[in-house]
């Protein structure tokens, strides 16, 4: 296995727990998320799994629908990518990408990977579960954000400017500079952490 798709599968576990955490109940509070309850954010990250496939002409195979049960929505969905994952040449074929041209196994590494870790925490918010985000994944991707060019940065927070409807990061939410690493990360991914 790989380092992306060793850390691919961590991310998926942690995500399946929050899914598997969520009280029935909850499923439709609001997460942080304006446009999202609790189940849209499941739903978001099925969806960013099926456009990781799109290179190959594949769809996300059949399986429950997220309204039905969330898990084996989820499940199913990241099978679908463990399988890409694992073949090696569907995993070093190349891609566009916002940032240059990569391989699929890096773009779901930087796109669908890295959202289950953001977005675990929207859930986490959203049904009252813990919200501390591994410490190494928040150095991760702490270092990452400070890493894009402030222009690429501007353009992520633009609606729109990535395909009509996406937004890929909110408008930056201040917070202070002695603040937790995990509460500035979020605060620059468009996430207020109080």
């Amino acid at each position: 296995m790989s380092e992306i798709s060793e850390r691919y599968r961590k991310r998926a576990d942690v995500f399946a727990s929050k899914i598997r955490a969520v009280a029935p109940d909850h499923w439709s509070n609001q997460s942080p998320c304006k446009d999202w309850d609790a189940r849209g954010v499941v739903r978001h990250i099925i969806d960013m799994h099926g456009v990781m496939l799109r290179p190959f002409d594949r769809a996300l195979s059949a399986a429950p629908s997220v309204d039905d049960d969330p898990l084996a929505a989820f499940l199913a969905a990241r099978a679908d990518i463990e399988t890409v994952l694992d073949d090696p040449k569907l995993s070093s074929t190349r891609v566009e990408s916002p940032t240059g041209e990569i391989t699929v196994a890096e773009h779901i590494d930087q796109v669908v990977s890295e959202d289950m870790v953001l977005h675990g925490w929207d859930l986490a918010r959203a049904t009252g579960q813990d919200e501390t985000i591994d410490p190494q994944e928040v150095e991760r991707a702490w270092s990452a954000m400070n890493a894009i060019p402030p222009d690429l940065l501007e353009k992520m927070r633009t609606p729109g400017a990535f395909g009509p409807g996406v937004e890929v990061f909110g408008p930056e939410v201040k917070v202070p500079a002695d603040a937790p690493l995990q509460d500035r990360l979020l605060g620059m991914l468009g996430r207020d952490p109080s």
